[in-house]
């Protein structure tokens, strides 16, 4: 780790716990910083909290009382779910004291080499995958960020001899002022999280950050089919490096006669890649690039892709039972993420889906639901579901309790060479804490079998 000083005898808020706030106020603490902590939930309720306080750190809880900004703080670490809205973070801009996220203390004390992940769908994968390639390439891989341990921990314990491959999301890169990777990915650009920046301008300009310090040193590989995404980064002074699955591109990877190509080098036949579905596709290619530049072998890329069958609650494949296979999305908490599970498969499907209403209908659905032969439901959104179902013409419409109770019901309905799968299209939390336990749940409902 660099011993910096750059926040040496500072006065630091540490706004918003969980681990990427546990994370920073310790690492700030190590530095030198006075660091005073404040988060919402109450101090008997928060061990995270307790902690804290064991080591000396000054921790305010059960309240955001915005006259604490008062206190003469001189930057603020912000927990990436609490929006700039938050009236405690509106009164900080207008006061002028600067707003960070975690990952912007990641990179100034991390002594590795970054690969940063950022994009609307894909980045969990992709991530992954580049994360094997490394490992099997022998080039010491870290994990780190929303897939894993938070940046900023991770940091602390790399070396120079480490490469560091952090998913980033849009609430975080919203929060760096140095932030720089050596590598930089963009998987795609799609309306997300417009409950939290307000406009798709806004969102796309908060992915774009995850490049706004690279230098001509740096490299940035770009989804080449999204135009609106190669507009975006046209400023960038990185190295771009583009991939398609749809044309060859220049400088980029691309698929030309079933062959996957990294600047004109077969790297791996499409037929012997394990991980289903065109929009992996996308992320096996950006992966590619990552792990090329990264100077891993050919043979220890196509390794991976000819064994690597998916992360979990990704299109993960979970096992056969009498002819039927069982995949868990879980993680297909929007629309998108479900119509591209939909995709994947040409087998006919068995679709659970169901969970938080967030005043969306589900038409957008229709045109992925052609091979779908029966759709179970649950959850707030599981009246809508079924009424788009109808729409789609499918007659098999049950609605259930929950996912437990749907996967019984699932393999009554199913035939030899069916696919049961699990996209709910809908977040979790009217059910289930998180999506994991949503898909965990599943995973266990279908080895009860």
């Amino acid at each position: 780790m660099k011993k910096i000083k750059t926040y040496e005898h500072k006065k630091i808020l540490v706004l918003g716990l969980a681990k990427s706030g546990v994370s920073a106020a310790t690492l700030l603490h190590r530095l030198g910083a006075f660091v005073t902590v404040n988060d919402y939930k109450p101090l008997h309720e928060n061990p995270e909290a307790q902690g804290l306080l064991q080591q000396g750190i000054k921790v305010i809880c059960g309240e955001h009382p915005i006259e604490l900004l008062d206190e003469g703080f001189q930057i603020i670490v912000k927990n990436p779910g609490i929006p700039y809205s938050n009236p405690m973070i509106q009164k900080a801009v207008e006061k002028g004291i600067p707003i960070i996220t975690e990952v912007e203390l990641a990179y100034q004390v991390s002594e590795a080499s970054i690969i940063g992940i950022t994009g609307t769908n894909g980045k969990t994968t992709t991530t992954t995958l580049i994360c094997e390639m490394l490992e099997k390439g022998s080039k010491n891989p870290l994990i780190a960020g929303n897939i894993g341990t938070v940046a900023s921990e991770v940091a602390q314990t790399a070396t120079p001899e480490h490469n560091m491959v952090i998913e980033l999301s849009s609430f975080q890169l919203m929060g760096i002022n140095e932030f720089r990777p050596h590598i930089a990915i963009l998987t795609n650009l799609y309306d997300a999280h417009l409950d939290y920046h307000g406009t798709r301008e806004e969102y796309a300009l908060a992915k774009a950050n995850i490049t706004k310090n690279q230098t001509e040193d740096d490299y940035l590989i770009v989804n080449g089919d999204q135009p609106h995404l190669i507009n975006l980064i046209q400023a960038s002074n990185a190295q771009k490096i583009y991939f398609s699955t749809k044309k060859i591109v220049e400088n980029g990877v691309y698929i030309e006669n079933d062959e996957v190509k990294y600047l004109d080098e077969s790297i791996i036949s499409v037929k012997d890649i394990v991980l289903p579905g065109a929009h992996n596709l996308e992320n096996i290619l950006s992966a590619i690039a990552a792990a090329k530049l990264s100077g891993v072998s050919n043979e220890a890329i196509k390794e991976v892709l000819s064994t690597f069958q998916g992360v979990k609650h990704r299109t993960q494949f979970v096992k056969s039972s009498r002819g039927r296979k069982f995949y868990n999305d879980s993680k297909a908490t929007n629309t998108l993420a479900t119509k591209s599970a939909l995709s994947a498969f040409e087998q006919p499907i068995i679709l659970l889906a169901g969970g938080l209403d967030r005043g969306n209908d589900f038409d957008d659905l229709i045109p992925y639901l052609h091979n779908v032969k029966a759709i179970i439901t649950f959850g707030e959104t599981s009246e809508k579901l079924l009424e788009t179902a109808q729409k789609a013409g499918i007659d098999r419409r049950i609605p259930v309790d929950n996912v437990e109770s749907a996967v019984p019901v699932a393999f009554e309905l199913s035939n030899e060479g069916d696919i049961i799968l699990l996209s709910p299209a809908c977040a979790s939390w009217d059910q289930y804490r998180t999506f994991e336990e949503r898909g965990d749940i599943f995973i266990e409902a279908v080895h009860k079998l």
